[in-house]
């Protein structure tokens, strides 16, 4: 590749933090600006560091991964995030794609897994160990067992961002009977008798 990339490390344990450095610096065009061994010491000096990629664990002393992680995409817009982390249940690994994680890989990773994902979120992919990708595939199958129409999935969706059944009528070219009949069927559907129980339901479901 033309240009160095900078990396910078977020890694409480002190023995993975040198070994993954040593690691990265011995690759010809990876730079290695900086290494931390929590978020909140590293929060100052990031902007000046200006990374291309920053490597995250999510279990630190005082702020951890995930809580950084939207500080960071909003402090550094253009910096790519991969969490490295021990934990890879679903709940965080949806949390951190969806706060703008460019990929999540977990510690037992190979050397070379590592040192592709970089340049692969560098270059605009994603990258995932392979569990995690498992977890994600597993989701979107999940999701395909809904048992929500396309158009009750949507309604809910509109419900959930806190619109009112008129609104959602008014947008979809509907009658507000209909939407209130659709939504009837949700409460069914999902076995629930309330607004707030039908968004807690679909999305801990993966419906929405």
């Amino acid at each position: 590749m033309g240009k160095e990339l900078r990396i910078v490390l977020i890694e409480d344990d002190d023995v993975l933090r040198m070994g993954y450095q040593s690691l990265l610096s011995d690759v010809p065009d990876f730079i290695v600006i900086n290494t931390y061994g929590s978020y909140d010491l590293a929060k100052k000096q990031l902007p000046a560091d200006q990374p291309d990629v920053i490597l995250l664990d999510i279990q630190m002393p005082g702020t951890n991964g995930i809580q950084a992680l939207p500080v960071i995409k909003k402090a550094l817009p253009h910096t790519n995030i991969i969490i490295l982390t021990v934990f890879d249940s679903p709940e965080l690994v949806f949390e951190a794609l969806t706060m703008g994680a460019g990929g999540y890989l977990t510690k037992n990773s190979s050397a070379a897994k590592i040192i592709d994902a970089i340049r692969e979120v560098s270059s605009g992919g994603g990258a995932m160990s392979t569990n995690v990708a498992r977890i994600v595939m597993h989701s979107f199958q999940k999701n395909l067992n809904s048992p929500l129409t396309k158009r009750e999935t949507e309604i809910l969706e509109k419900i959930a961002n806190g619109q009112t059944k008129s609104q959602i009528a008014t947008e979809l070219f509907i009658d507000p009977e209909t939407v209130r009949s659709h939504v009837k069927n949700i409460y069914v559907k999902l076995d629930v008798n309330s607004k707030s129980e039908a968004i807690k339901t679909a999305k801990e479901r993966k419906f929405i």
